[in-house]
């Protein structure tokens, strides 16, 4: 039977949606490896698949999060805009060292500095878990004390702070590291053997939520 060539190039385009759009989340089961955000919460980044990483310095599990997804995150598709949210769960030493990412993403120094911050908690075995313990560390990291401490204590730190506090509550977060895709997925792993397959959950929720349109 001849085959046109518009007729093969329309098959072969079918064939490679078909491909492209196989859905990687048709083996996640709900329960086990994902579960629903009810209700569903609007996200901040329109028009994109919003994955947002709840984590805390002082976790050590985060802390090995940080050195896969800081990778993965940097490959994500143009649609998909990846967030992180720092917790406190309601403990003051947490609260500043969540103040001291804000305060790092805020002066442009976290690229540079962020897993140094995981490796003086877990490593060095630092106590940053005051406001004193920071600037003293920030010092000797060549940074501006003075600079650094102003934005430290300002108003829109505090009120980074408070946001990624609401969060916490809308998302029903009791965990890190959690991630959350599209306002309504948030990865479990119950079955997870390494970190590397919680992205790879995420991977496949990004594709779901892709799928059904969600922005």
């Amino acid at each position: 039977m001849f085959i046109s060539r518009r007729h093969f190039n329309q098959m072969m385009l079918g064939f490679l949606g078909a491909s492209l759009f196989t859905p990687a989340f048709a083996d996640l089961i709900e329960g086990r490896d994902w579960r629903r955000i009810e209700p569903p919460q609007p996200t901040d980044t329109l028009g994109k698949i919003e994955v947002l990483e709840f984590f805390a310095y002082a976790c050590p599990h985060c802390s090995d999060l940080n050195q896969l997804i800081t990778p993965w995150a940097k490959q994500l598709p143009a649609d998909v805009a990846f967030r992180r949210i720092p917790v406190t769960f309601g403990r003051a030493a947490w609260a500043g060292l969540s103040k001291l990412y804000f305060t790092l993403e805020s002066t442009g120094d976290l690229e540079r500095f962020d897993q140094a911050v995981f490796d003086a908690l877990h490593k060095q075995r630092l106590k940053l878990f005051t406001t004193d313990a920071i600037s003293e560390w920030v010092g000797k990291q060549g940074l501006d004390v003075d600079a650094f401490t102003a934005a430290f204590e300002s108003f829109d730190i505090q009120t980074k702070l408070s946001r990624s506090e609401q969060l916490v509550s809308h998302y029903q977060i009791d965990a890190v590291p959690t991630l959350v895709v599209a306002g309504r997925y948030v990865v479990l792993g119950n079955d997870a053997k390494t970190q590397a397959d919680l992205l790879t959950i995420a991977d496949g929720l990004i594709a779901k939520a892709r799928l059904d349109g969600i922005k």
